[in-house]
């Protein structure tokens, strides 16, 4: 079974030459992916909530990760509702927050780990929605650095 690391960089190579994904499923069944994706979900706010079951973060073993490997390699693992709860705005209305099980974070984890590295070397270098390292403040630089007519932004 190949590394994290290496199923990575295979991902990212096979993105930089736009070479279609086949087979892509079977990385599911890597061990190793599992155990990077807790390490992320480890480091994140929220991993204590509960969604709709009671499992959580807490209590995290190799066998739980060998079962949801096998419900995945057996077509029996479904995701499950998101438990939703109601969060109270300034302006006095409600904004309402998903709070996924910790099978389907961990699933979820592990699938955006696996496709991130093959579409991110396709993405424009003028996209900064939703991307490691950009966001924001990136983009505003890249106005700043590369826009010398532009007098304001919307």
């Amino acid at each position: 079974m190949k590394t994290a690391k290496r199923v990575y960089e295979v991902m990212e190579y096979l993105g930089t030459k736009r070479s279609p994904l086949t087979r892509v499923y079977r990385n599911l069944y890597n061990r190793d992916l599992y155990l990077d994706a807790y390490d992320r979900l480890l480091k994140r706010n929220g991993t204590l909530t509960k969604g709709t079951t009671d499992e959580t973060i807490d209590g995290m073993s190799q066998r739980r990760i060998e079962r949801l490997i096998e419900k995945l390699r057996h077509e029996r693992f479904h995701f499950s509702p998101s438990r939703r709860s109601k969060l109270k705005k300034k302006n006095g209305g409600y904004r309402f927050l998903g709070m996924p099980g910790f099978e389907d974070k961990m699933v979820q984890e592990v699938i955006r780990s696996v496709l991130s590295p093959y579409y991110e070397p396709q993405f424009s270098e003028n996209s900064h929605g939703f991307r490691k390292k950009r966001g924001c403040h990136t983009a505003m630089r890249q106005v700043v650095q590369k826009s010398r007519a532009c007098t304001w932004l919307i």
